[in-house]
């Protein structure tokens, strides 16, 4: 099944439904969450109003592949996750399989160390989900 079925199909809202219980757990925490597929198309989303879905997913496909090379460059293993902190939240990158990879955006003041795993756990259930698709 390629991404196009899956960002259009029953697939899709099963996946919506993966990020929603995500953003849901915490009182202050996730803002916004995206599986994107590691060429950085969008699978499902649910964002904040006025981010850009497809802006958004090949900002942090391409984020993902610069932290790759560069931990493959120091020969630190394999990329798991990355965060980028702002002064208005974060964003969190976290590996869902081998093509695909969760994106989320916190609140400020968020407990990351939560948050991370959290999401580590949301990234296998998408990637379970995606290799039954």
């Amino acid at each position: 099944m390629d991404i196009k079925t899956v960002s259009q199909g029953a697939k899709a809202s099963e996946i919506r439904s993966i990020l929603r219980k995500l953003m849901s757990q915490g009182e202050k925490g996730v803002r916004a969450a995206a599986a994107i597929s590691s060429d950085g198309l969008v699978i499902a989303s649910v964002l904040q109003q006025g981010v850009d879905p497809d802006r958004f997913a090949a900002m942090s496909a391409s984020l993902l592949a610069l932290a790759e090379r560069a931990i493959e460059e120091t020969q630190r293993g394999t990329m798991r996750q990355l965060l980028i902190e702002g002064t208005n939240g974060a964003v969190l990158l976290v590996q869902a399989g081998d093509d695909a990879v969760l994106a989320v955006s916190t609140d400020p003041g968020a407990l990351i160390g939560k948050i991370f795993l959290e999401a580590r756990r949301a990234a296998s259930e998408l990637r379970l989900s995606l290799e039954s698709a």
